[in-house]
């Protein structure tokens, strides 16, 4: 089924099932994904606003140029998604205890958002943009952050020797959580 388009508002898909499709240019905005299941569908160029999609069930779900807007999304697991052109952008949303484990999140803008706890895990963050955004707890292991700006990064803790940091961006301050791991002391 393809459905295009289309503005769902206000549904609350946990009751009412997201019917499996193909979604092009489409909006849901004020939605309820909490625990919903909607595995298998396709988002192309579709939007979402102010929508809870918590422990949202997404495997095999397609994300191609997929914007998330106020939307709170604690424990996603987004390396259950479709790899192929998977590429999403989040502005205040809330993206706490979530996984992009070996996702490829190239050139994302990821905007005022909580990234709390969040898994990422040989994750490709290449060109990534984190602008006023707190990843406190945040992992990352093996991650390719080259050319990424995390300038406006906030309580992150990165190994600069377990990641990738070719022409990483960090504002001074952002710089302790380079070192933090090493029990000096700055001043």
């Amino acid at each position: 089924m393809y459905i295009e388009d289309k503005e769902f508002k206000g549904i609350n898909f946990v009751e009412d099932n997201l019917v499996t499709a193909e979604y092009e240019d489409c909006r849901f905005i004020r939605c309820i994904f909490s625990a919903a299941d909607i595995s298998h569908c396709s988002f192309e160029n579709c939007s979402f606003h102010e929508c809870d999609m918590s422990l949202c069930k997404i495997v095999q779900t397609s994300f191609r140029d997929t914007e998330f807007k106020n939307c709170k999304m604690l424990g996603m697991h987004f390396e259950n998604c479709k790899d192929f052109r998977f590429s999403v952008n989040f502005t205040s949303c809330i993206l706490d205890h979530s996984s992009f484990y070996r996702k490829k999140l190239k050139s994302a803008k990821i905007i005022d958002s909580s990234l709390i706890d969040v898994d990422f895990t040989e994750t490709d963050l290449s060109k990534t943009q984190f602008d006023n955004c707190n990843l406190s707890g945040a992992k990352f292991e093996k991650t390719n952050l080259s050319e990424s700006d995390l300038r406006g990064a906030i309580n992150f803790s990165i190994h600069p020797e377990a990641n990738i940091l070719f022409k990483t961006k960090f504002s001074k301050e952002g710089i302790l959580g380079l070192v933090g791991h090493l029990s000096i002391l700055i001043d």
